[in-house]
């Protein structure tokens, strides 16, 4: 028996949305901006009220550790640019995308991606996942759609597994 991509890349999403929905049950608000190293990156109020993140275009050496609440946004905002190239939106700017803030709203942000994400994949065809990526690829990679939504689960396991260890990381320093 042969199952069709789309299927399978679906089943593999759903696998994955389980882990990050494990931890989001059990995300409290006060986990989302403790930070666990003398070196994060987080969200912080800017003078407007929204959250913005630390960030810098070349990439720090050391890294610094994010928070929980630095990889909720950079998870909305992947997700939101690649759900904008699915959905034939013009892609937003790293700078357009408002994390809500700790705890509940950020959450229900998450849990809404994941239901846009979900009927974007549902809809596609063998074409459409055939047709050359547009992210997170240049032009011309010779990557598909089918990489990019490959992309999308790999990207949101390795941010869940992240928001996880943080997750059992603050539990255990409190003990």
């Amino acid at each position: 028996m042969s199952v069709a991509r789309r299927d399978l890349l679906r089943w593999q999403f759903d696998l994955t949305w389980s882990l990050v929905e494990f931890h989001l049950e059990r995300l409290q608000r006060e986990d989302f901006l403790w930070e666990p190293a003398g070196l994060c990156w987080t969200m912080r109020p800017g003078p407007d009220g929204e959250w913005a993140p630390d960030w810098a275009e070349t990439e720090p050496d050391p890294v610094p550790v994010p928070t929980i609440a630095w990889l909720t946004w950079h998870v909305g905002w992947w997700w939101s640019v690649t759900l904008d190239h699915v959905n034939g939106r013009r892609p937003r700017e790293r700078t357009e995308i408002r994390w809500p803030g700790p705890g509940e709203p950020t959450i229900d942000w998450l849990r809404a991606l994941r239901v846009e994400w979900i009927a974007a994949l549902d809809r596609m065809t063998d074409a459409e996942l055939d047709a050359p990526a547009w992210f997170p690829w240049p032009e011309g990679s010779g990557q598909v759609v089918a990489h990019t939504v490959a992309w999308v689960n790999a990207e949101l396991m390795k941010n869940a597994a992240e928001i996880g260890q943080l997750r059992l990381l603050r539990a255990a320093s409190a003990t």
